[in-house]
């Protein structure tokens, strides 16, 4: 007998962020095609759910769901879209309820985006490691204290909850998670064929750390431009201050106050950076740590475990393309 589809329910509401739905669909849809294409029985069936079958999306697109079904029906998998409507859904009691019992009921729950929010408002994020979109950390941190929110990684799992950052980390994580239920084999050829990265590190940063680093009112955007063309270089505090024209103190003052972080701690993220995307081309590790500017193996290894938690060594076996 073939076996019971894994089901998988993406709930949506109005004023949905059109990606945050369409994203997981497309990645469970295209692995249950490159199945098929190989003469197997297609592993997920995937249903767009909601409080209202007919929702507008941001972008104004209309999506038709299903009404949702009973909380404690079977189910694989949950996935909790995010978006402007958010918000409103937020105070929404019948849905949050729902929320939590078909939780209970699913294997695994996942949110994409700012569909964190409704997680913890159901409170499924209490005491967990959780991510959201960059731009509303503040803000989830405030209303969600109990909640362990981390600001740079692009998904999170505690347990058997998933978290993602802004939209299309909902590709990332949901190519995970059929990595875990299908193998690397079939997650590859989904990311081959929808023509993205296959499984970027849930640790990676949602974005750069130079463009981190960068703001209009800082007022040091050229200096971590040349830092970044010098990072072989003298880059004492000293240093420093002579290219921003500034006093070692004030410099030392003004730039924490404008950066938040040290000129030390921004140097060694900007390293760090630079490091993972040599050794994400198999260059030598020692080789690596010199072009970056360590000095050495051992200061570079000391600088990984403190920014993303594993070795250098580690961070090239796991993710070096070539």
């Amino acid at each position: 007998m073939p076996n019971e589809p894994t089901r998988v329910e993406i709930l949506t509401f109005p004023d949905v962020q059109l990606l945050d739905v369409a994203g997981p669909l497309q990645v469970f849809s295209t692995a249950n095609e490159i199945l098929t294409a190989e003469g197997k029985q297609a592993h997920y069936e995937v249903t767009v759910v909601g409080r209202h079958t007919g929702m507008v999306t941001t972008s104004g697109l209309t999506i038709t769901a299903r009404q949702l079904p009973p909380a404690g029906d079977p189910i694989d998998t949950l996935v909790v879209a995010g978006g402007r409507g958010v918000n409103a859904a937020s105070g929404d009691e019948a849905l949050l309820s729902w929320i939590g019992r078909r939780s209970q009921a699913a294997r695994r729950t996942a949110s994409v985006c700012s569909g964190a929010f409704l997680l913890a408002e159901a409170g499924l994020l209490d005491g967990r490691r959780a991510v959201t979109h960059w731009e509303r950390y503040a803000e989830f941190c405030k209303r969600y204290p109990s909640v362990r929110l981390e600001h740079d990684p692009i998904f999170v799992r505690d347990g058997n909850v998933w978290t993602s950052a802004g939209i299309t980390a909902g590709i990332d994580l949901t190519l995970n998670l059929v990595e875990a239920d299908l193998g690397r084999r079939i997650a590859t050829a989904v990311a081959r064929h929808l023509v993205v990265y296959l499984r970027r590190p849930g640790g990676q940063a949602q974005f750069s750390t130079a463009l981190s680093l960068q703001g209009s009112e800082s007022g040091f955007d050229r200096l971590h431009a040349w830092i970044l063309d010098n990072l072989r270089g003298d880059l004492s505090l000293s240093r420093l201050a002579e290219q921003a024209h500034m006093s070692t103190r004030s410099f030392s003052r003004h730039y924490h106050q404008a950066v938040g972080i040290t000129p030390a701690r921004a140097i060694e993220k900007l390293r760090v950076e630079a490091a993972r995307q040599m050794l994400e081309q198999s260059m030598p590790v020692s080789r690596v740590s010199r072009q970056c500017g360590f000095g050495s193996e051992e200061t570079m290894r000391r600088a990984f475990l403190r920014s993303i938690g594993i070795t250098p060594r580690e961070y090239r076996e796991r993710f070096a393309t070539t």
